[in-house]
């Protein structure tokens, strides 16, 4: 098997493979007789009929088989060998197509195109100018925390009428168009505080008893998508496809007195660190809430990296290519036009991706297992304390990471937080980085620009 590479502009390629009759002989020998071995035709006894039948009956398809599995393993071995970088995979050439004649076998030649990532050299330097935004912890967000705190550490009893402050747990369930319950719509268990829903949905959740039933919209009721997911227990993608009314059903109805602004408050919060005073007490609740929002700086951060060094190193892309590469791959058909549409988004989060790889290589930026266990240990603790219970032995938390980092979609989430991390702190100590702290509102517009 012979083959060559032709380079042309703009990533593209072609690679073109001749493959001789020395080159599949024994193969094609060794499938004939393989499939007449295993062959029962009416008038034979298995595996004696006769190889002049089996080659003119089966042999062209056979011989496909094995010249393509020939193709698949010389192109693959040719890309490795070669240290091709290559997007996508490589796909036959409508325009060269193929010479040869399966009729009578001799020389083959297949041409295949290939798309080329670029060549890059990025690096990070002082020029590169970028803002980190975090958001300023005003009052109103100290005392709505606080509130939230005293609340989770309360003590909770049973009412028999539903306030403002109530926790209700009950019964919810989907309605179609009618107002009539939704064949196969959703149906679960929910628990929540009724001045955490939207005004309207809270003072219609006011004054009921058990058994009462109300009909609310989810969707106007809770705003946070995040928080309507684990309460209807099912996917962010989900909730926007959401509409209309549900059924509630109201099965308790709990009163909750918060927490007094004492010492024992204050073991219970933050253990071990001595808290003797609610001024003190503040100041270190502030600094939580703070914390908490970096994941916030860290994702609008990461969305200006990208755009930043997509601007400035704007990879070239073999377009044509990757837009035939995707209709041809792709596991439902999809349309020149549905490819034009979508493809401005596509090119972009590949062009990151690249940049993106050549950054964690040039700042030697790995993530070992070691690591990977013990964010995911971290995590699990971080679920305990949530609702103040003790993290569990050392040896629990290493047998439950293990079992989180078994699922693939978890792990990969692991890792990707992980390289994020060391790539914005290799940025932060290589370009220029100003730290700005907004307010909320003015974070959420940043962040929707």
């Amino acid at each position: 098997m012979d083959i060559t590479q032709e380079k042309m502009d703009g990533g593209n390629a072609l690679l073109k493979v001749k493959i001789a009759p020395e080159d599949y002989a024994g193969r094609y020998d060794n499938a004939l007789k393989n499939y007449r071995r295993q062959l029962n035709l009416p008038g034979f006894r298995p595996g004696k009929v006769p190889m002049g039948l089996v080659k003119n009956r089966f042999g062209k398809a056979l011989l496909s088989d094995e010249i393509n599995s020939m193709l698949n393993d010389g192109i693959q071995s040719y890309i490795r060998d070669n240290d091709l970088k290559v997007l996508g995979s490589p796909i036959p050439s409508d325009e060269h197509g193929e010479a040869g004649d399966w009729e009578n076998p001799e020389h083959f030649e297949f041409v295949y195109e290939l798309g080329l990532a670029p060549a890059l050299d990025v690096s990070v330097t002082s020029k590169d100018k970028l803002n980190y935004y975090t958001i300023k912890v005003d009052d109103k967000m100290l005392n709505d925390h606080l509130a939230d705190v005293t609340a989770r550490y309360g003590e909770v009893s049973e009412a028999e009428e539903s306030k403002d402050g109530s926790i209700l747990g009950g019964d919810i369930t989907e309605l179609d168009e009618d107002g009539e319950i939704k064949a196969g719509g959703i149906f679960t268990g929910v628990s929540f505080r009724v001045h955490e829903l939207d005004p309207d949905t809270a003072n219609a959740l006011q004054g009921l008893k058990n058994d009462d039933k109300v009909k609310i919209d989810p969707r106007k009721a809770v705003k946070d998508e995040r928080r309507l997911a684990e309460m209807l227990d099912i996917s962010e993608e989900e909730v926007n496809e959401l509409h209309g009314n549900f059924l509630f059903t109201v099965k308790s109805i709990q009163d909750l007195q918060p927490a007094a602004l004492d010492e024992s408050l204050f073991e219970k919060v933050f253990p071990g660190e001595e808290i003797k005073d609610e001024k003190t007490f503040r100041t270190r609740l502030r600094e939580d809430i703070g914390k908490s929002f970096l994941r916030e700086s860290d994702q609008l951060f990461k969305r200006d990296i990208t755009r930043h060094f997509i601007d400035k190193f704007d990879p070239e892309l073999p377009d044509g290519f990757l837009k035939k590469w995707i209709r041809m791959t792709n596991e439902k058909p999809v349309t020149a036009e549905e490819v034009e549409r979508d493809y401005a988004d596509y090119k972009r989060g590949l062009q990151w991706q690249l940049i993106f790889n050549e950054l964690t290589s040039a700042g030697e930026m790995k993530v070992s297992r070691e690591e990977v266990v013990g964010r995911a240990k971290e995590m699990i603790s971080a679920q305990f304390a949530q609702y103040g219970i003790p993290a569990p032995s050392d040896e629990e938390l290493e047998a439950s990471a293990v079992r989180v980092l078994s699922k693939e979609d978890q792990a990969r989430g692991v890792y990707d937080s992980l390289y994020d991390e060391k790539l914005i702190a290799h940025i932060k100590a290589n370009a220029s980085v100003k730290e700005k702290e907004v307010s909320f509102d003015e974070f959420v517009k940043l962040a929707n620009n």
